[in-house]
C-alpha cells in the first residue's frame, strides 16, 4: 500500500494543529516546522476546511486550527477521503486493462488486503497517532516553542 503525498501533508498537518490545542497556526509555520513546500500545504489546508476537518481564520493574526478534537479524526476516514484511488495493482483501480485480470486471484487477495489495511486505521483516531505523553518531544522535533 501506498498513500499519496497529498494524504500524507494531510496526517502531518492535523499533527500539527493537534500539538497546538486551540492557539492559530499558519501555513508558513507548519511548511518552516516539516521542511515542505507552502504550495502544496495550501491545497492540502484548503481541503482539509472543506471536509471540516480544520476552521480558518482570515486576517493578520489569523491561521487555522482543528475544527475537531483529535479523538473525533478517525485516520482510515481520512484516508478515504484524501486518496484519489486505493487500488493498489491497476486490476483494483477504475483504469483495469490487464488482460488476465478475469481470471487472475490477486484481484481478490489484494482487495482483502486494502480492506484490512483500512479496518485497521479505522481503529485509531489523530488523538493515537501522538499520545500526550510524547507532546513535548513533538513539539521539540516540531521545532515549535
Amino acid at each position: 500500500m501506498h498513500i499519496t503525498r497529498y494524504t500524507d501533508y494531510s496526517l502531518r498537518v492535523l499533527v500539527y494543529l493537534a500539538s497546538q490545542g486551540d492557539e492559530l497556526s499558519t501555513i508558513q509555520q507548519i511548511s518552516e516546522s516539516y521542511d515542505i513546500s507552502r504550495n502544496h500545504l495550501m491545497k492540502v489546508v484548503h481541503q482539509l476546511n472543506k471536509k471540516g476537518y480544520i476552521e480558518t481564520v482570515r486576517g493578520k493574526k489569523g491561521g487555522m486550527r482543528l475544527r475537531l478534537s483529535p479523538a473525533d479524526i478517525n485516520i482510515g476516514v481520512l484516508i478515504r477521503e484524501t486518496e484519489n484511488e486505493l487500488g493498489v495493482v491497476e486490476c483494483l483501480t477504475g483504469n483495469n486493462s490487464c488482460r488476465i485480470a478475469p481470471v487472475c486471484g490477486l484481484k481478490g487477495m489484494f482487495s482483502e488486503a486494502m480492506q484490512a489495511f483500512l479496518e485497521t486505521l479505522d481503529k485509531y483516531t489523530l488523538a493515537d497517532v501522538i499520545p500526550s505523553a510524547h507532546r513535548p518531544q513533538l513539539l521539540r522535533l516540531l521545532q515549535v516553542n
